[in-house]
């Protein structure tokens, strides 16, 4: 899935923000001059042992706490998948990047409730070179995803 050609399909409002390589949301964040809080960071996690994927969005100022994320999938076991999965699930993607729109991969999203108070959200498109800026309503009407409070400081 090309990002940038998936919300025009959608007709979705977005800037495409080109910028040097970055590998990490909080770099991603330093070279925009924007907030951490408001730059979505993508973590790829592997439930059961890999019968399912999970794609979790939360502020690149944050990490994912494995035992909210069990608890919010009624106990399942959740680990983080690496980068070779998320390859594998993401073949149109540069290796390490993940979009937040895991039903464009067959994947359930869940998003951290901090990030639902941002107006707008940025996150890496396709490569480590892109990043989208959205607004988060926009966001959520196309992703509808499951809202948890799971991003530890």
């Amino acid at each position: 899935m090309n990002v940038q050609e998936f919300l025009i399909d959608q007709q979705v409002a977005f800037d495409a923000i080109p910028h040097r390589d970055t590998y990490d949301a909080q770099r991603l964040a330093q070279v925009l001059h924007t907030p951490g809080q408001e730059v979505a960071k993508t973590v790829l996690l592997r439930a059961d042992g890999g019968y399912a994927y999970i794609v979790a969005v939360l502020p690149a100022t944050k990490m994912v706490d494995l035992r909210k994320v069990s608890n919010v999938f009624g106990g399942s076991r959740i680990e983080l998948a690496t980068e070779l999965e998320i390859k594998q699930h993401c073949p149109d993607c540069e290796m390490g990047t993940l979009p937040p729109f895991g039903s464009q991969y067959a994947m359930k999203t869940v998003v951290d409730t901090s990030l639902t108070f941002d107006e707008e959200i940025v996150f890496e498109g396709n490569s480590h070179r892109e990043a989208i800026r959205m607004q988060y309503g926009d966001y959520y009407e196309l992703e509808h995803p499951m809202i948890a409070q799971f991003a530890v400081s």
